[in-house]
């Protein structure tokens, strides 16, 4: 990484850490996480680790989703869990693995802090109160995964595509995010069309707008109502096992280019 792309998250140090799961560490755990962060932008469709490769890098995503999926023999993929700033991207290590079946990519484009995959592995070898909190968040991202396993099987796609754009919001600083139709397919395991059919009866509604790949979230409440439970039962585990998180700060709109 070149100088003019890496800034040391120290110079930040001050300001409470815009990860969720930074904010759950001891001072004595981030202070000495802190020389080793460096903040990167994550950019639409970029790798962040790839399936059966050693990872190289761990990701604690300030704003953005990123996407584990697990792509089939014949190439098709799916999207089996999702990573925000309430996470780590680099759960192999966390259970003493450098490597997985599946990938990470950024499916909604962001920034965050990285760090060596081997820097982390050692703070965690070096920290019994960072493990205990990295277990917990491993905990709550297998139960994300569990649910949208029974949500995919029992609820309709308005209904999933509903709790997906709840939880990205949730994960975002704005109401308004990039996000493709080809992501959004794959995360809901349906055609294009479909997704088109799903974004446009939202739209019709007035609970969101959704154009050029721009989403723009106007009625949260709305959407809410329109999910199934699994969106209410996820966020209740993540706030149980990591605590409630801290308010969200809306930024202005700004113009957002397609990726």
């Amino acid at each position: 990484m070149g100088k003019d792309n890496a800034v040391v998250a120290r110079r930040t140090a001050a300001d409470a850490p815009a990860n969720r799961l930074l904010g759950l560490l001891s001072s004595r755990d981030y202070q000495r996480l802190l020389p080793h962060l460096h903040r990167v932008q994550l950019g639409y469709r970029q790798s962040l680790y790839r399936a059966r490769q050693p990872l190289g890098f761990v990701y604690f995503i300030e704003t953005g989703v990123g996407s584990l999926v697990n792509t089939m023999k014949n190439g098709q993929a799916a999207e089996v869990g999702t990573i925000g700033n309430e996470g780590v991207v680099g759960l192999p290590l966390l259970l003493g693995d450098d490597r997985a079946p599946t990938s990470v990519y950024v499916q909604v484009p962001g920034a965050g802090l990285r760090m060596t995959a081997a820097r982390f592995s050692a703070e965690l070898a070096r920290s019994t109160s960072m493990r205990a909190v990295m277990h917990r968040y491993a905990h709550a991202l297998f139960n994300q995964v569990a649910q949208s396993a029974a949500c995919n099987h029992f609820h309709t796609l308005q209904q999933r595509c509903c709790r997906w754009m709840l939880m990205t919001h949730d994960r975002m600083h704005s109401d308004e995010f990039l996000l493709t139709q080809e992501f959004l397919a794959m995360m809901l395991g349906v055609q294009r069309t479909g997704v088109s059919a799903a974004a446009g009866t939202l739209q019709r509604a007035g609970l969101i707008r959704y154009r050029r790949g721009v989403v723009t979230i106007l009625d949260r409440r709305g959407l809410q109502q329109r999910s199934c439970e699994c969106y209410g039962v996820s966020k209740r585990e993540f706030d149980r096992l990591l605590g409630h998180p801290p308010a969200r700060v809306v930024q202005p709109r700004r113009r957002l280019k397609r990726p």
